[in-house]
């Protein structure tokens, strides 16, 4: 009974958070090197989010790269920028009440009856940008829901970069 209490908290969980997360980078880079960085203003004032979302964005960014033990720079390694992308969803919902089934229930028998709901799904784009080179050497996607009342949306913005900025530096930088 323990475990099947277990499984249902971690579903219950990953169901929640349910965010995407994808990256990509330029392996002949090492990774290691970089130990300073600064945000990329000129991509960051492109993005047509609010500037509250901006400044949420920003804020989890710096606290994630401050755990993975990089500093702001006004002398680089790398530039950090970001973009985003929301698209509407449209769920259909089809629950007719015509056909057969277990048992026996005459309030089941009518027409079918549908149902229609929206949720945004949002994509985060993360971007490291070589100083020097001023090339792309890493990309962060997190795509999951978020919904314009979300009453915790500093919290989710902060999942969505920690879950992005997880990926960073990539694994075959360290030398593994």
């Amino acid at each position: 009974m323990r475990y099947v209490i277990f499984f249902f908290a971690v579903v219950l969980i990953v169901s929640c958070s349910s965010i995407r997360v994808y990256s990509d980078f330029d392996s002949s880079i090492d990774f290691s090197q970089y130990k300073t960085y600064a945000f990329f203003k000129p991509q960051i004032n492109k993005v047509d989010i609010s500037d509250l979302d901006k400044r949420r964005i920003l804020k989890a960014i710096d606290l994630e790269l401050s755990t993975k033990g990089l500093s702001k720079s006004e002398t680089p390694d790398i530039l950090i920028g970001f973009t985003t992308h929301a698209k509407e969803k449209i769920y259909v919902n089809n629950f007719s009440n015509w056909g057969w089934g277990w048992g026996f229930n005459p309030w089941l028998w009518g027409p079918s009856n549908n149902t229609v709901s929206t949720r945004t799904e949002g994509t985060l784009y993360i971007n490291v940008i070589d100083g020097v080179s001023k090339q792309l050497v890493w990309q962060g996607k997190g795509r999951g829901g978020i919904q314009e009342n979300m009453k915790n949306r500093d919290d989710r913005i902060a999942l969505f970069v920690q879950e992005i900025i997880g990926n960073y530096p990539p694994i075959s930088s360290e030398g593994l």
